[in-house]
């Protein structure tokens, strides 16, 4: 099943733990709470857990069945995907029993109150807020005064597109041997944007313009913005056209799927960077990194067909 991928032992913590040097752990680094453990037995707690650039990740079960509860978090929100067992939430005068492969989302004024079946495992990512304000300020989108504020607190993880991947390929990262600040830094924003942008929230995203947008008007606004990850549908809602209508648009004018334009102007930007003794780049990845190239090897192979050399050789040669 997918948690798998969600942390390995070789982020353990606690194993066969007292539940309440758990909570005094979590409380330290994952947001303050109570909990609230049946007196008979002794049950054995579990926690992984990885500090990925201003993210915590948290894999957690008490072993036993445990209530949770918290005042608001304030500054941080709370991502939870139940990976086993079964978990009640109580909230807004509502309850919902989470089942795995569900996901909760938790605001920083909402106050939480989680009862944990004894079977039940959960990965948890907190995300402090300052982060949602600086992915709003990248991408031009109007923070709200109040702050982000998701409206749907429940998801099934499978109707997120890419989600699951993305948190597997944060794991693995926060995981290796070698820590990178800077592509921790990106993955974090990456992970905010997708949050953003999958989820339904009160930021209002600026628009392209009007109704009659022009090519070149959805041209320049993915100039502008060739860091972030454009998908076709968001270009599309974005320029106030079906996707089928975009798709024709830029086939009358750049011969081309959005897709591809997108990726080729990516491309063009970098190739600039590496060749530019001026922009300040130390190395390959780091670059393809800034641009949403997660997989290094079909990035190396798309610069090369369309430039005739390897990103490495571009950077060579200009030293």
């Amino acid at each position: 099943m997918m948690h798998a991928q969600l942390l390995s032992p070789r982020s353990r913590v606690f194993d066969h733990a007292d539940p309440y040097a758990v909570s005094g752990y979590v409380n330290q680094h994952v947001g303050n709470h109570c909990i609230l453990m049946p007196r008979a037995g002794r049950s054995l707690a579990s926690l992984d857990h990885r500090k990925f650039a201003s993210l915590d990740l948290c894999r957690i079960s008490y072993g036993a069945s445990v209530r949770v509860t918290s005042g608001a978090l304030e500054t941080i929100y709370h991502l939870q995907v139940l990976l086993r067992g079964n978990c009640l939430w109580r909230g807004h005068g509502q309850e919902h029993y989470f089942a795995p492969g569900e996901l909760l989302l938790i605001n920083p004024d909402d106050p939480v109150d989680l009862t944990y079946s004894d079977d039940c495992e959960k990965f948890i990512l907190k995300v402090p807020a300052r982060l949602f304000e600086s992915v709003c300020e990248e991408q031009r989108w109007r923070y709200p005064g109040q702050g982000v504020r998701f409206l749907e607190n429940r998801y099934q993880l499978d109707e997120l597109e890419g989600f699951v991947g993305l948190l597997a390929m944060i794991c693995q990262e926060a995981e290796a041997i070698q820590q990178i600040p800077r592509v921790q830094e990106h993955y974090a924003q990456i992970i905010v944007s997708k949050m953003l942008s999958l989820m339904k929230t009160n930021v209002i995203r600026s628009s392209l313009g009007s109704p009659a947008t022009t090519f070149e008007g959805i041209a320049d606004y993915i100039a502008r913005n060739l860091k972030q990850d454009i998908d076709s549908e968001e270009l599309a809602r974005q320029a106030r056209m079906s996707l089928r209508s975009l798709y024709c648009l830029f086939e009358r004018n750049a011969g081309t799927s959005p897709q591809n334009y997108i990726r080729q102007k990516k491309l063009e930007r970098i190739n600039q960077c590496l060749s530019d003794p001026t922009c300040n780049v130390r190395n390959v990845t780091e670059v393809a990194m800034d641009y949403g190239f997660l997989h290094l090897g079909r990035f190396s192979d798309n610069y090369r067909k369309q430039f005739g050399e390897l990103p490495s050789d571009t950077l060579k040669r200009r030293h």
